[in-house]
């Protein structure tokens, strides 16, 4: 039998065969995971000697992130603003970009006279929830609404938003065509990437849903829509806060018109990742 630092030490070299990013960190997670402990714990336990029973499992686990499956959702969790959320190939893995669109929201709904922190959130393309949640729990004041077309990722959602059920509604829809207005911040991260670049996004986001990819020709066919479908159902003053992809923001911020407010805001890396726009 092995002992813990042998396994992690084996495995790491293979996953860096495999192509694996970071397989130290992900062999230490799968094995913390099969264990039933903390990630930090293992270090406690180099020389605990694993049985057939917790190796078995753990061979599983390996060959399949091995082969590509995601961490997340070889985990079955992902964490999102201390949030831990149920994950898995029903929805989008939440990604740090996504948690930097949240921060600019939370910085926003900080001013006295932010309207939107007391009024209707809605949050289109919710996947696992992770938007919704986040503003539900930072801001009680608001009523939030959580849309997804995919009958799956409702389903996670709504089982991720369970603590918040009184102030979350679950709702599926085609954007916006289910949801009453009037909308005070319309927040969504929709299917952003270009059809002709799907297939040669690294295999572990090809793992994830296609329709949580795709965002046709240009990446920006369903932001369009949801923008034309948002101007019946906004409140005078309404925000929008949408996360895009590459060079988007200033692409879409230049077919814009009749936008009291129309800002580009890039992601800790520098590029170009979010548009903010006051109706």
């Amino acid at each position: 039998m092995k002992t813990v630092l042998e396994v992690i030490t084996a495995t790491a070299e293979y996953f860096t065969k495999a192509k694996v990013e970071s397989p130290r960190l992900n062999i230490e997670h799968l094995l913390a995971h099969v264990l039933g402990m903390k990630r930090m714990g293992l270090y406690l336990q180099f020389e605990r000697t694993l049985n057939e029973a917790e190796l078995a499992p753990l061979r599983t686990l390996v060959k399949r992130r091995a082969a590509g499956e995601p961490l997340q959702y070889l985990l079955g969790t992902a964490e999102f603003f201390k949030h831990t959320l149920k994950c898995d190939a029903r929805a989008l893995i939440p990604r740090p970009e996504t948690e930097e669109l949240v921060e600019h929201l939370l910085t926003e709904g900080k001013a006295d006279d932010c309207a939107w922190k007391r009024g209707h959130i809605v949050d289109v393309g919710t996947g696992t929830g992770c938007i919704a949640i986040a503003l539900a729990a930072a801001f009680p004041e608001a009523r939030v609404t959580a849309v997804d077309e995919s009958d799956a990722a409702l389903a996670l959602a709504t089982e991720n938003g369970a603590k918040l059920e009184s102030r979350v509604s679950f709702l599926k829809s085609d954007l916006l065509a289910a949801v009453s207005g009037p909308i005070d911040l319309l927040v969504a991260n929709l299917p952003y990437i270009p059809s002709d670049e799907i297939p040669g996004l690294q295999r572990e986001v090809l793992h994830e849903p296609r329709m949580a990819l795709d965002g046709g020709f240009d990446g920006l066919a369903l932001v369009r829509r949801l923008l034309d479908e948002a101007k019946t159902k906004l409140s005078p003053g309404a925000r929008i806060a949408l996360e895009l992809h590459l060079d988007q923001p200033s692409k879409l911020a230049a077919e814009l018109t009749g936008y009291a407010e129309v800002k580009v805001a890039s992601d800790y890396s520098g590029r170009e990742r979010f548009l903010f726009l006051r109706a």
